[in-house]
């Protein structure tokens, strides 16, 4: 493994950094109010999953327990 010069490492390091775009203020706001939707959408589909699953074993249960 090639051992570089610090100074050559540090201009390289900068020359990615310029290269990253970072999302504006609206991108991120989107996205963290998408994300938010989805969390409740999921918690209330399996919130519904688990109600019919348990009223389904529960009347399997009254008619052989």
């Amino acid at each position: 493994m090639a051992k570089t010069n610090p100074i050559t490492f540090i201009q390289q390091v900068r020359a990615e950094v310029s290269k990253v775009v970072w999302p504006t203020r609206r991108e991120v706001l989107l996205t963290t109010v998408m994300v938010f939707i989805m969390a409740a959408l999921t918690a209330a589909f399996f919130s519904l999953v688990d109600i019919l699953i348990r009223s389904g074993l529960q009347g399997v249960l009254a008619l052989f327990g």
